[in-house]
């Protein structure tokens, strides 16, 4: 139930550089590698000799080889040669479209000759000096729609969050949720509050007092496959909130990629970049470590909710105002998977 003509975050370049990375992408096993002249390739991650993962063996020469028998592979799918054998006639394997770009290597597990690189998503800070960045990934059971409700609807952050980024105004500010096109937008403003412990954190961080009242703002956009970016802050009350001058605020962009693996569990790149102190490593590793901390107290709630609804199929979820902006993104999402199916059944006919 997830779109396959997208691009996704598959990987970070560290990932694969000392060794082939097996992972498992949208149900497809996939080894990941630097090919000739580095450039990053994808194969299936099976050797047409006996079946063995690919990923389990090393990189020469920009070849990939099977560390079972030595079949050497190339980024195309087709066998290249082996040890004392002739394998010029063995079946090709799949190979498939990747990108690296904006710090992340990108994976099209859909219909190939689809696969544009002009769709991955613009990140517009990632090659900005004026920005800094962090993140980590997780691994977590449960299905990805869970984790884009989770980031379209923050109320739950005053509850699983409370000793961090919670607070009691997130429930009582009205929420707005709108939808241009594929993307999704859910928004809402809280103003002369005190911040929570994160959000002081920042404050001093960009050389602002923490203990006056501030505005704050979230606002959580949607774009398929799924894709969150939360744009996120706090400023000095009284100076116009969101839109503050820079020396009045603390802002940030929570950077959500939702990579499914299975139905039931995905893979969770999650970072924070941020336009305030960009030169500061010490702030940067920072906020990380307590993002990853905060993304860390979901990963409980996520994987019990889904065994919840895996042990009670016949139970319908009930739909309120604050969870707007996760119904929108599941019917375009429902809406890609249909047409995808469409396209499927009417070439089989």
């Amino acid at each position: 139930m997830f779109p396959k003509n997208a691009w996704y975050v598959a990987c970070t370049p560290d990932e694969i550089a000392e060794k082939p990375l097996g992972r498992m992408i949208c149900g497809e096993r996939i080894a990941f590698y630097r090919g000739p002249e580095g450039k990053v390739a994808a194969v299936e991650d099976f050797c047409p000799h006996r079946g063995a993962p690919l990923s389990l063996g090393f990189v020469r020469d920009g070849q990939l080889v099977c560390g079972y028998h030595g079949l050497v592979m190339g980024c195309d799918g087709k066998t290249r040669e082996m040890p004392g054998q002739r394998v010029h006639g063995f079946p090709c394997i799949r190979a498939f479209p990747v990108e690296e770009r904006y710090g992340f290597i990108w994976i099209w597990v859909g219909d190939a000759a689809l696969a544009d690189p002009a769709k991955i998503h613009r990140l517009e800070w990632a090659d900005n000096p004026d920005w800094a960045y962090g993140g980590g990934l997780y691994h977590i059971q449960c299905d990805y729609r869970l984790m884009i409700d989770n980031l379209m609807d923050l109320t739950h952050e005053t509850y699983v969050h409370a000793s961090s980024i919670g607070q009691p105004e997130i429930d009582e500010a009205p929420v707005s949720t709108k939808v241009e096109g594929e993307t999704v937008i859910t928004s809402r403003f809280m103003e002369n509050i005190m911040a929570p412990p994160f959000w002081r954190a920042a404050l001093r961080g960009n050389g602002l007092a923490d203990d006056v009242p501030v505005d704050r703002w979230q606002i959580c956009r949607f774009t398929p496959p799924s894709h969150v970016l939360i744009d996120v802050g706090v400023a000095h009350a009284g100076h116009g909130g969101y839109h503050a001058e820079p020396q009045h605020k603390a802002g940030s962009i929570v950077v959500d990629f939702i990579t499914p693996e299975t139905e039931t569990s995905i893979w969770y790149f999650w970072g924070m970049a941020r336009n305030f102190q960009p030169q500061d490593t010490e702030l940067t590793a920072r906020i990380r470590e307590g993002q990853g901390r905060i993304f860390a107290e979901d990963l409980e709630m996520l994987e019990r909710q889904q065994k919840n609804l895996l042990a009670y199929p016949e139970r319908s979820l009930l739909k309120l105002n604050i969870d707007a902006g996760g119904v929108q993104a599941r019917r375009i999402l429902d809406r890609l998977v249909a047409a995808e199916r469409q396209v499927r059944e009417g070439s089989a006919a």
